[in-house]
């Protein structure tokens, strides 16, 4: 497996990057304000799913920063990204952490909540 450093790599020996999340749908239109709910429902309830707390308060601040914020949150915690886009990753130890779509970007059938 190697040091936690190598594990990081590509074959090409280059650093693997985070990304942007591809655009997705949620089966019904959302408001903003639901959308919310689901990503307080989903960080409250994930440690309780396997790994590591101070991984998923890692996962949890890079979801929610810039794109270079998060990849420095990533490189400090020792997390092991598969999926550029973070909905795949696992620490030193090879637990597993999967994030869904809703926690690390909009839906494409976002709607305005009425105010």
């Amino acid at each position: 497996m190697g040091c936690a450093g190598s594990s990081q790599t590509n074959g090409d020996g280059s650093i693997k990057k985070i990304g942007k999340p591809k655009s997705w749908k949620h089966p019904q239109p959302i408001t903003r304000s639901q959308l919310v709910q689901l990503r307080e429902e989903f960080w409250d309830t994930a440690p309780h799913y396997g790994g590591r707390k101070e991984i998923w308060d890692a996962l949890r601040a890079a979801a929610e920063a810039e794109l270079s914020l998060a990849q420095a949150i990533i490189d400090s915690a020792g997390v092991i990204i598969q999926n550029a886009d973070l909905t795949i990753c696992y620490d030193e130890r090879g637990a597993k952490y999967e994030l869904p779509n809703y926690v690390l970007s909009e839906p494409t059938n976002l709607i305005r909540d009425s105010s």
